[in-house]
């Protein structure tokens, strides 16, 4: 493989000196940028575009042909996997992704097959190829799963959820089957990130989106204890080098410590905790990734700029951030917005990594 040319983000990650602040953004491959757009729509729908692997290293690669990104993103989704166990998968234009089969009972959960990754899931690892061939070293990849709890989630609710009343009422109701599932959504997701690191994925991030929906009790017994698990199961190094694990649970403010201490190498931030106060808990454990609000992008160029200056220094001086938005970027944002954004970061983040 080639040499990568700019591995600030690798850096941060691995709390190492850098000469500014790295950033990305989730959803930085999107519908925000007319290129991907037209991309799609040659493609004909979402999944389409997912499971062919030229154009998911297309759509991969144009937001870094905009900006001045220190890391690239695996195209794809998130419920990857339920597909694959045979869900049904499929996406309708505004209202998100939606299941032809639920999970409702022990017996679908007995039914759910066991992913054999490099069969059913061959074209992410493909992608994954293309994309590492075509950065040529530019900047690292990022490979990613959901977390068991959210793929979960959306498996029993059909769909994404307001109150997930029906994943609830089943942790709840049948606990033994809700940990049976989760065990072999575990399974699958770390096979599945193992793949993607034999394939050329140099960092992984496991997207826990919905556990902030849990109490604080059945946040560890049925979210952390299942991402603990797949972490402790990952390669840990490829091509001579450590491979980063970022874990984010969007509202998981309240546990940072618990997350921190779950072997992860990095604690992804939302919004709503200050990231100063962030570090000042975590200390030295891991390294930190976030955390601006996604909507200041729909603002001013002067109001983003104040907003990074704001949390760079918050933040304070050294290594072990990495900049990005507290969740996915949004549709509607003008591209000139997210220019105005990575630049802003990049030079008033210099000023906090001399000496």
């Amino acid at each position: 493989m080639t040499a990568l040319k700019n591995d600030r983000f690798l850096r941060a990650l691995a709390g190492e000196p850098v000469d500014m602040t790295p950033v990305w953004m989730m959803r930085q491959a999107g519908r925000y940028l007319p290129e991907y757009r037209a991309t799609r729509k040659l493609a004909g729908d979402f999944m389409s575009l997912c499971r062919n692997a030229e154009l998911a290293c297309e759509v991969t690669m144009q937001p870094l042909r905009r900006y001045a990104m220190d890391a690239a993103i695996l195209f794809s989704d998130i419920l990857t996997i339920p597909d694959a166990m045979g869900q049904g998968l499929y996406f309708t234009e505004g209202e998100g992704p939606r299941f032809r089969k639920v999970v409702r009972s022990a017996q679908d959960v007995e039914q759910l097959p066991e992913l054999d990754t490099a069969k059913d899931l061959s074209y992410v690892t493909d992608a994954v190829s293309v994309i590492r061939r075509e950065l040529n070293g530019s900047v690292p990849l990022i490979g990613f799963s959901g977390s068991p709890w959210t793929l979960a989630t959306y498996m029993i609710e059909g769909s994404g959820s307001k109150d997930f009343r029906n994943a609830k009422a089943f942790m709840f109701n049948e606990p033994e089957a809700m940990h049976q599932l989760l065990d072999k959504l575990a399974r699958a997701v770390t096979n599945y990130l193992n793949a993607q690191i034999a394939a050329g994925a140099q960092a992984v991030q496991i997207f826990d989106t919905w556990g902030g929906v849990l109490s604080t009790s059945a946040y560890r017994e049925f979210s952390l204890a299942y991402m603990q698990k797949i972490v402790a199961g990952l390669t840990k190094e490829s091509e001579g080098r450590k491979v980063p694990v970022i874990l984010f649970t969007k509202n998981g403010g309240l546990w940072l410590e618990e997350i921190a201490a779950s072997g992860c190498d990095c604690v992804g931030l939302d919004w709503t905790i200050e990231i100063g106060r962030a570090r000042a808990l975590i200390g030295a454990k891991t390294s930190l990734q976030g955390n601006m609000d996604p909507t200041i992008l729909y603002s001013t160029p002067k109001s983003i700029r104040a907003e990074v200056a704001r949390i760079l220094k918050d933040y304070g001086p050294g290594a072990g951030h990495v900049f990005n938005l507290g969740h996915g970027i949004t549709p509607d944002v003008d591209p000139a917005n997210v220019a105005v954004f990575v630049e802003s970061v990049h030079e008033l983040s210099q000023q906090y990594h001399q000496g």
